[in-house]
């Protein structure tokens, strides 16, 4: 008598940033909604905080702390609970603003702490899935541009060197093509075309993640700089 397959554990997600993933970050409803009309089930986001009204059904959990910066995040190891609390399987991660506007850190800086977050997800789960944005542009009013650039421009070889192949490390643009004087409410977080350039960068990836959890990694291939199908099929 053939043994009844074993269900599959429910896929946990965790956005995880400043105030562009968290406040309100809509771009996770969409992203939520989308998940559901392609027939993904047994999903959850996790974090710490709800998110504000999108105006769309969605699991709003997320780590998306308001005027929070990587290197603060890294030193006061605040992710440790978070990850403890959450335990997620995969990480969106959105950050560096912050450490720009707030303490103009260098790319080094930023990336250093970076690699002390990634080290605690690995310590959280050592087969941690990890898709690390390359941060969209903010109005030219913040003067800000050029340091995002250069942060942008060294997170791949970072990724590269940070990658393994139990935990891997994926890149998305969300810089290219997200213009700031008309995707933001106030030239640094997303409006709803905003939101959904996010999502559309986002979703490509984390879908690969999701197949290779649930189908095994013969069968997924991340295909991180395609923009998904979008917008979603809103009801």
């Amino acid at each position: 008598m053939a043994l009844p397959l074993p269900a599959l554990a429910t896929i946990r997600i965790m956005p995880f940033g400043d105030s562009i993933t968290g406040t309100p970050g809509c771009w996770r409803a969409l992203i939520w909604q989308q998940l559901k009309a392609d027939g993904f089930t047994d999903l959850d986001f996790v974090g710490s905080l709800p998110s504000p009204a999108c105006g769309i059904e969605h699991d709003g959990d997320n780590e998306g702390h308001a005027g929070f910066q990587a290197k603060d995040i890294a030193d006061k190891n605040q992710l440790v609970d978070w990850l403890a609390k959450g335990k997620p399987d995969i990480v969106l991660m959105h950050l560096g603003t912050n450490d720009i506007v707030w303490q103009s850190a260098a790319p080094n800086v930023i990336t250093t702490a970076f690699s002390k977050l990634i080290d605690q997800m690995r310590a959280s789960n050592p087969k941690m899935k990890i898709v690390v944005s390359q941060i969209i542009p903010m109005a030219a009013s913040f003067n800000g541009d050029a340091a995002i650039k250069a942060l942008n421009a060294a997170i791949p070889a970072w990724a590269e060197s940070k990658t393994t192949a139990e935990s891997p490390i994926v890149v998305v643009d969300q810089y290219t093509g997200f213009v700031a004087d008309t995707d933001t409410a106030d030239g640094v977080h997303p409006n709803p075309s905003g939101d959904k350039k996010i999502a559309a960068r986002y979703y490509p990836a984390l879908v690969a993640y999701l197949k290779e959890l649930i189908d095994g990694p013969s069968n997924a291939t991340v295909a991180a700089t395609q923009p998904a199908r979008y917008p979603p099929r809103l009801r």
